[in-house]
């Protein structure tokens, strides 16, 4: 019985490293075959060796006793998203949110601090996606600092950006006239 199932897997494994053959047919087509017609000049394909991926290596998080050069460079991506780059963004009341990229995904030991113009913006938070209420219009610059306790390990580049709000004395206000009832 071993020896009939062994001859079988023996014969399934078979056509896995069989040869492969090119010719052109009678209409000009290439066709491609494990096993050639007698009467046609059919060439042997050599075939490049398969890609194999070998297994990787897990990535660790730096602990907390890490001395603070390893620390500093805890995430290979902080950044700001969701704000205009070339243009200004446009929120009549000043409030909106921004989302943080991090990567890897932060640490539970870590927090996010939002920089505006230069000054700690709301408490720290694990949250990616931070909102912002009530901001005057006018150029800001807006970071995310990554907080170890009360400590900074990383900070992102800071974003500049233009916060655009219509004023209620704007003259491109349209002036609404109570309608009269009747």
């Amino acid at each position: 019985m071993r020896l009939i199932l062994t001859a079988l897997l023996l014969a399934a494994a078979l056509p896995a490293s069989a040869q492969i053959y090119k010719y052109t047919d009678a209409d000009g087509k290439t066709v491609f075959t494990n096993q050639p017609p007698t009467d046609v000049d059919a060439k042997p394909v050599e075939l490049p060796p398969t890609n194999t991926v070998g297994p990787q290596a897990p990535v660790v998080a730096p602990s907390e006793s890490d001395t603070g050069s390893q620390a500093s460079n805890t995430y290979a991506i902080l950044a700001l998203s969701n704000l205009p780059d070339d243009e200004a963004l446009r929120q009549n009341n000043g409030t909106f949110t921004v989302n943080v990229v991090v990567q890897p995904a932060l640490s539970p030991a870590h927090q996010l601090q939002l920089v505006l113009d230069g000054q700690p913006y709301g408490a720290p938070t694990s949250s990616t996606s931070i909102g912002l209420d009530n901001l005057d219009r006018g150029d800001h610059t807006l970071a995310v600092q990554v907080l170890q306790g009360s400590r900074v390990i990383q900070a992102s580049a800071p974003v500049s950006f233009t916060l655009q709000r219509i004023s209620t004395h704007s003259p491109q206000r349209p002036k609404v006239q109570p309608r009269m009832g009747g």
